[in-house]
């Protein structure tokens, strides 16, 4: 009667992957995808073997006491004759006979043609398809049919190659289904290594049929309208019936052996296992020149700042010894709102003898947060370097006032001592509020975003003294907001959140005025799509930001 669960089809975990049901579906689908988890034996009788309640077979076996104690459960009765009756009428309408009202003709699924079972079965998520492989021999057969997995590959990873050449290599689309995107699939979306303070921003994707990690690098200095950089660090793909092969793609000679595991959820780590691949003929000299030129865009000798200089060798001797043996920890890109100043989401930013660093801006009710997605040994990864109050605008002077710094900075400590007087009467009422009634309504941020873009740009012009990386930055803004930005010293010492100003220039680039560094940071938005990126709730992005936090504090 029942064949057995196909051995690709083992690895496939009921209910664990996509769950992309496929636009279009006919009603017959939506019958078995509403059989399917209801069990085997619901399955059999639809498909007219096994023992069922109308089944002569068993009712001859029974003896009283089982018909008892069968006629004791109406509900679950009820239930199978509801899903009977329903898979047989559409069964009838299918194949063209007339349904007569009372009683309905008996059909099975197993009377439909093979075509249309490969239709309806290529329409459910294919987590659920070993559960129909194990109904009955015909369902076990005709889920061979590699149109099936051809349309899930599709549907729910994007693949988009013509998945017949596969079959030079022997490879089924069932094959890179359930040895390649299932199995991998918990590692698919955006990661922040654990690289000590630098941190960065792993992109991994299904690329044909390839499964690439791409590290995402900022543009070169200070270039920070360019388009981001990648390279690849590894990649996993199907060239034999066996498994899936993983290979290392760091250094310059090719891949080679690597190896991924699945630490935890949320977490994986890779491993290198052929390092003598990473190293240069030139020893490390050459290694370090090379770094150089892809990091920077240029050589130690082109960099007359000292400082700069140590910067980017220590960088370069921290991040090296790892060889491309990282834990990677999963991140998700914020949720959005319409109220929100601007679309959230992933910059670049300056940040001085530092280079461009990549952020994550988010908003949370009458704040908004910039995160560092890569950091420095200053303000590592994971840390808040900037935070926005949205309930305190700042009306900037004219330009020619603007000019002076010290009009500027008479305005934002204004602004800093209103914020600490508010705070300190939302301190006392809370210390008051017990008994003594409703607590005072306070005015959260409303239609911001829409507000923003009919805002007449005004003319804007860093002060005097107010050092910039990017003298490219917009001549108009928007909107201006008290904010304050985090600095400390070297190994993020003496941290300590300082007073400046956000300004808004456009939907896609803001900036930020450090008042007591006297320096500018400019912001431009990531111009790139990811998938398996977005939060699944909200309290879950809120978790993301105190974990990555935690780990460099």
């Amino acid at each position: 009667m029942g064949g057995t669960r196909p051995g690709v089809l083992a690895g496939l975990s009921r209910g664990a992957g996509p769950a992309d049901s496929g636009a279009g579906a006919g009603p017959a689908a939506v019958a078995v995808a509403a059989v399917a988890p209801t069990g085997m034996a619901v399955c059999a009788r639809l498909c007219g073997v096994g023992p069922s309640r109308g089944c002569r077979r068993r009712q001859q076996r029974r003896d009283p006491a089982e018909t008892a104690a069968a006629d004791s459960e109406p509900d679950t009765d009820l239930e199978e004759e509801r899903i009977e009756a329903g898979a047989a009428e559409l069964c009838s309408e299918w194949s063209g006979r007339s349904s007569s009202p009372s009683p309905p003709p008996r059909c099975s699924l197993l009377e439909l043609p093979p075509e249309l079972l490969v239709e309806i079965f290529a329409s459910l998520p294919g987590t659920d398809l070993p559960s129909l492989a194990q109904v009955c021999t015909k369902f076990c057969r005709i889920l061979h049919n590699d149109t099936i997995w051809r349309r899930r590959c599709r549907e729910e990873y994007g693949v988009c190659e013509n998945l017949r050449k596969l079959e030079i290599t022997g490879v089924s689309c069932r094959d890179v289904y359930a040895k390649l995107l299932h199995r991998y699939r918990h590692i698919l979306g955006l990661w922040q290594p654990d690289i000590g303070p630098y941190g960065g921003l792993l992109n991994v994707v299904v690329d044909g049929l390839f499964i690439i990690g791409w590290m995402y690098l900022p543009p070169h200095d200070p270039h920070v309208d360019d388009p981001m950089r990648f390279k690849p660090l590894f990649r996993i793909h199907l060239m034999e019936r066996k498994s899936a092969t993983v290979e290392c793609m760091y250094g310059h000679r090719g891949p080679h052996n690597g190896h991924i595991q699945i630490v935890k959820k949320d977490e994986f780590s890779t491993k290198c296992n052929q390092t003598e691949h990473h190293r240069m003929s030139g020893g490390r000299q050459e290694e370090f020149r090379t770094w150089l030129r892809e990091e920077w865009g240029r050589t130690l000798e082109d960099i007359f700042h000292e400082h700069m200089q140590e910067l980017i060798l220590m960088k370069f001797i921290y991040t090296s010894q790892y060889d491309n043996c990282l834990t990677y920890r999963r991140i998700y890109l914020p949720p959005s709102h319409p109220d929100d100043l601007i679309r959230p989401g992933l910059f670049k930013g300056t940040y001085g003898s530092h280079g461009l660093e990549i952020v994550m801006l988010s908003f949370h009710g009458k704040h908004a947060r910039v995160t560092k997605i890569t950091g420095d040994p200053n303000i590592p990864a994971g840390q808040q370097t900037v935070e926005i109050d949205l309930l305190h605008r700042i009306q900037l002077p004219n330009v020619e006032n603007l000019c002076n710094f010290n009009e500027l900075s008479r305005i934002v400590l204004e602004a800093q001592e209103q914020v600490r007087q508010e705070q300190q009467q939302q301190e006392g009422r809370t210390e008051d509020s017990e008994g003594s009634g409703p607590p005072t309504e306070v005015r959260e941020p409303g239609n911001e975003g829409a507000a923003a873009l009919k805002e007449e740009p005004v003319q804007f012009v860093l002060p005097v003294g107010v050092s910039s990386r990017n003298e490219n930055y917009p001549r108009t803004c928007r909107m201006c907001f008290y904010g304050t930005g985090l600095i400390a010293g070297h190994g993020f010492t003496s941290p300590e959140r300082t007073p400046g100003v956000f300004i808004l220039f456009d939907e896609d680039r803001f900036g930020f005025i450090w008042l007591e560094l006297k320096s500018f940071s400019l912001y431009s938005r990531v111009q790139a799509t990811f998938r398996n990126a977005d939060a699944p709730s909200p309290q879950a992005f809120e978790e993301m930001l105190k974990n990555i936090q935690s780990l460099t504090s």
